[in-house]
């Protein structure tokens, strides 16, 4: 059974440009490793990236976010040079969670029975796509890596990982 990695999005703004992190900067070549080991075993693999617009200050999220990052086809929006998206599944999502995991799954005739989830920010889009794919994918086992995910800051990175813990996702530390 083909294991499926979700890579959420490691994207340069959130690395390094408007909402980079310390943190965030500390997992990238963790990520890639792990990538790179769902590769050698022909696993799937999935990367989201958050896509707004230029309009992104004037939205709901940005609002209540007043910082201009992820604007599609900007260096920001792109996902780290650093991590091998070859033969990957992208995914571009406009709000904190990917609402079409099952049309994702049909569409590329994935699997989705073991399902790990790597990457930014654990408090908001990680803990976001997990609760969604557990929903959907009750069956499934969902796990998070959380020395492979990093918050906009510890102590909600931390808070978001007892919340999955306490939805029935699986939480590893390295």
């Amino acid at each position: 059974m083909k294991k499926t990695l979700i890579v959420i999005d490691m994207q340069n703004d959130f690395i390094d440009g408007s909402l980079g992190t310390k943190e965030a900067q500390a997992i990238v070549q963790k990520v890639k490793e792990r990538i790179e080991e769902y590769k050698e075993h022909k696993d799937e693999i999935i990367f989201t990236r958050d896509t707004h617009g230029e309009n992104y200050l004037d939205t709901p999220e940005g609002k209540k976010l007043p910082v201009k990052h992820c604007i599609k086809n900007t260096d920001g929006w792109q996902i780290s040079d650093q991590l091998d998206t070859t033969d990957s599944i992208c995914v571009d999502k406009g709000t904190f969670g990917w609402l079409y995991w099952d049309k994702t799954k049909e569409q590329h005739g994935l699997e989705m029975k073991e399902i790990e989830l790597v990457g930014l920010c654990t408090d908001i889009c990680v803990v976001s796509n997990a609760l969604i794919l557990k929903a959907m994918f009750p069956e499934a086992e969902i796990t998070v890596d959380a020395g492979l995910c990093a918050g906009v800051t510890p102590d909600s990175h931390k808070a978001a990982l007892q919340t999955m813990k306490m939805c029935q996702i699986n939480v590893e530390s390295l």
